[in-house]
């Protein structure tokens, strides 16, 4: 079977449980496969050398917050490149500006609608 046969994996890193269950169906439902985490820092746990082809993670987490996420799975080799979707009630463009200057690529503000999210998500899961 070719590579781009492969389901992709998708992780979500946000403190909502109700939140990443929604996003979970979301995308399982669309043929992802779907990790789970409550915070940055159990976030960078999941990211064990397994393939990641996309983060969704949401800015304001305990812990460790979106942002310093962000920042510390680009300096992961094996992650530098996987594409990173901030989720998050933030609309303000100075978060906006931080998130994308720490790596993200896509900002969705909550609340979202299911295709909105897979729009985003189809155009930064690459083969």
């Amino acid at each position: 079977m070719p590579q781009s046969d492969a389901v992709k994996t998708i992780l979500i890193v946000d403190d909502s449980a109700s939140l990443r269950q929604t996003v979970h169906i979301v995308l399982a439902q669309a043929g992802y496969a779907v990790l789970e985490a409550a915070d940055g820092i159990e976030g960078l746990s999941r990211l064990d050398g397994r393939r990641i082809h996309l983060i969704i993670s949401d800015v304001n987490m305990p812990n460790m917050d979106g942002i310093a996420f962000v920042k510390a799975v680009k300096l992961r080799p094996d992650y530098r490149f996987t594409p990173i979707i901030m989720l998050t009630t933030e609309a303000q463009e100075n978060k906006k500006l931080e998130g994308q200057m720490a790596g993200a690529k896509a900002w969705v503000v909550k609340p979202f609608q299911p295709e909105q999210m897979l729009r985003a998500v189809s155009k930064l899961v690459l083969p």
